[in-house]
């Protein structure tokens, strides 16, 4: 298993959680830390003993409270590029991912920790959770994908005006605007996450990959999404999940799906 120093990995029930380790700085996100939650849910993605896997940060301040600024204040223009491609490589392998990828917010996502949230497949916020992008007030925007995603999530005007004036809002805000699935207490807040993945899981593995990707295709450049659904949809005609699945509805029985 690779050595990691800026999270914690932990596997229980099928489902790897990772948990984000700076607590010194609030969890924010430097280079390290972004290449070391992606190459974990890389490792992950193809393990066929996980079904799923929670991103958190620790402590119960903060989930991630941003970039760690301290490592870009004298970027020039071209490491600036090359630090937003880095942050764009690993949370689009996060959201591509073709199992189930749940964001635990704990606390403080800001910046570069909403953007990690958001890259994520569902967010469930502990009910002190705080959301914001305040990279305006540095002189700059948001480098991980923030500006996309959002407007994705809340729409296009909420977008504009969340990200222009660097406003905070809290989980009950985020689940009103659409940024977050649920709003739970901290102390069920994996439980709930556990609780989405143990539903998943019992799923096809195979079904499921195929719905991420395709709804992935509705905000890919170039992809017609419903030409991918019609694909993705033969496709599962040759699947060993289909032939268990239907053969289960028929015998009125369970499926029995294997990874």
């Amino acid at each position: 298993m690779m050595t990691y120093h800026n999270i914690l990995i932990a596997v229980k029930n099928e489902i790897l959680t990772i948990t984000v380790n700076r607590p010194d700085k609030l969890n924010a996100l430097n280079r390290k830390t972004i290449e070391e939650i992606g190459n974990a849910v890389k490792d992950a993605a193809a393990d066929p003993s996980i079904a799923g896997i929670i991103i958190t940060g620790s402590g119960s301040k903060a989930f991630v409270a941003g970039a760690d600024i301290s490592e870009f204040a004298d970027f020039n223009t071209d490491q600036g590029k090359e630090l937003s491609a880095h942050g764009h490589r690993v949370f689009n392998s996060i959201e591509q991912c073709g199992k189930p990828v749940i964001a635990a917010v704990n606390g403080f996502a800001l910046g570069g920790g909403c953007e990690l949230a958001m890259c994520c497949h569902i967010r469930i916020a502990s009910d002190h959770a705080k959301f914001g992008q305040p990279e305006v007030k540095l002189g700059v925007i948001p480098g991980y994908g923030g500006t996309q995603r959002l407007a994705q999530l809340i729409g296009k005007g909420r977008a504009f005006e969340f990200l222009m004036t660097a406003g905070m809002i809290d989980a009950q805000k985020a689940l009103h605007f659409g940024l977050v699935n649920d709003v739970t207490s901290p102390e069920q807040l994996l439980a709930r996450c556990e609780e989405l993945i143990g539903k998943i899981k019992t799923q096809s593995p195979k079904a499921v990959a195929g719905v991420i990707r395709c709804v992935n295709a509705n905000y890919a450049d170039g992809v017609d999404g419903f030409q991918k659904e019609m694909d993705e949809f033969g496709q599962c005609f040759l699947t060993d999940d289909f032939k268990e699945g239907t053969s289960a509805f028929i015998e009125k029985r369970a499926a029995a799906f294997k990874r």
